[in-house]
């Protein structure tokens, strides 16, 4: 008796191997698809039963990477949905076998309205592929189902060829993860996508100029979080921080009296305003620092910005 375990990577491998190979088979009819759909006013996915659940999950990746879609029951399109429908929408049909008896009002409707039909079937002479403009191939040797009757393994490769058409229209387009954000600004990776630098970075409130005392600039690291900005006017020419005064304390027991311009590092970390914060996080990570000076286009210092700020913002 197979084992669940044994099922379970079963399962996985013969998804997928359909997936392999239907990659390997995506042909020219992919580019048209692509180019009826880039030019589409609104995407119509369709389907029925369980490719009518792709077809939904299709729309909901089409719309949310710029491609406005919406999913529409090819039943009730007859019962008033098809107002959905325009002259310049494109529709993208599903169906295993493209003989699916409730797809045909659906399919007809669509033909009097002049609207292209990309079809997704493991039927290439199917009703479904014979009313289509464009017929990706979606067919599969065998269902995972053992009795090779449960829609699992042509399920999975017509989502993944739904997947396929979102990335490369969004390459089309040049969507950018700014634009991604804009339509997810609900969520953490909302957040992360719109959180910028000057968003989360403090005010520098105590600047010193290079000529300063070390025994000012302690005071100043006591107030500002471990890091004080040497400044000239508004130009950075140096930060020390915290750990500097360690290691100065360590290597020289009278200190009190230097100048900042003998101890700070003149080459620091910096971050920019725009920066997004999620990126600055990974770089302050990498770099093994807990805050850097904040810098405007004009290279000004406008400010400072901690890495525990960041990550109580939910930049990471």
């Amino acid at each position: 008796m197979t084992s669940a375990l044994q099922a379970g990577q079963r399962t996985l491998r013969m998804e997928a191997a359909a997936v392999m190979a239907v990659a390997d088979r995506l042909d020219d009819r992919f580019n048209l698809a692509v180019d009826a759909l880039a030019t589409a006013g609104r995407v119509i996915v369709s389907g029925i039963g369980k490719s009518g659940m792709i077809a939904q999950k299709i729309a909901a990746t089409l719309t949310s990477t710029g491609t406005p879609a919406t999913y529409l029951h090819p039943v009730e399109s007859l019962h008033g949905d098809l107002g959905l429908v325009s002259r310049d929408s494109v529709a993208i049909v599903l169906s295993k076998s493209g003989e699916t008896d409730e797809l045909f009002g659906l399919l007809a409707a669509l033909a009097r309205l002049g609207v292209p039909i990309i079809a997704i079937t493991g039927g290439p002479t199917s009703a479904l592929a014979r009313a289509s403009q464009v017929v990706l191939d979606g067919a599969v040797s065998e269902e995972a189902c053992p009795h090779d009757l449960a829609p699992t393994t042509s399920t999975t490769v017509a989502l993944a060829l739904g997947d396929a058409l979102a990335v490369a229209l969004l390459e089309r387009k040049g969507f950018r993860r700014e634009d991604f954000a804009a339509l997810h600004p609900g969520g953490r990776l909302g957040r992360r996508l719109l959180l910028r630098v000057a968003d989360v970075m403090v005010p520098v409130e105590h600047r010193l100029g290079p000529d300063a005392r070390m025994r000012d600039v302690v005071v100043v690291l006591a107030h500002a979080r471990g890091i004080a900005a040497i400044v000239e006017g508004d130009v950075l020419v140096g930060v020390i921080t915290a750990g500097d005064l360690t290691r100065l304390i360590e290597r020289q027991g009278d200190h009190l009296d230097l100048t900042a311009a003998e101890v700070m590092t003149r080459t620091p970390r910096l971050m920019h305003a725009d920066d997004l914060a999620a990126a600055a996080v990974g770089q302050m990570e990498r770099q093994a620092i807990v805050a850097a000076p904040v810098l405007d286009a004009s290279n000004h210092l406008v400010g400072v910005v901690h890495l525990h700020d960041l990550l109580r913002a939910g930049a990471a």
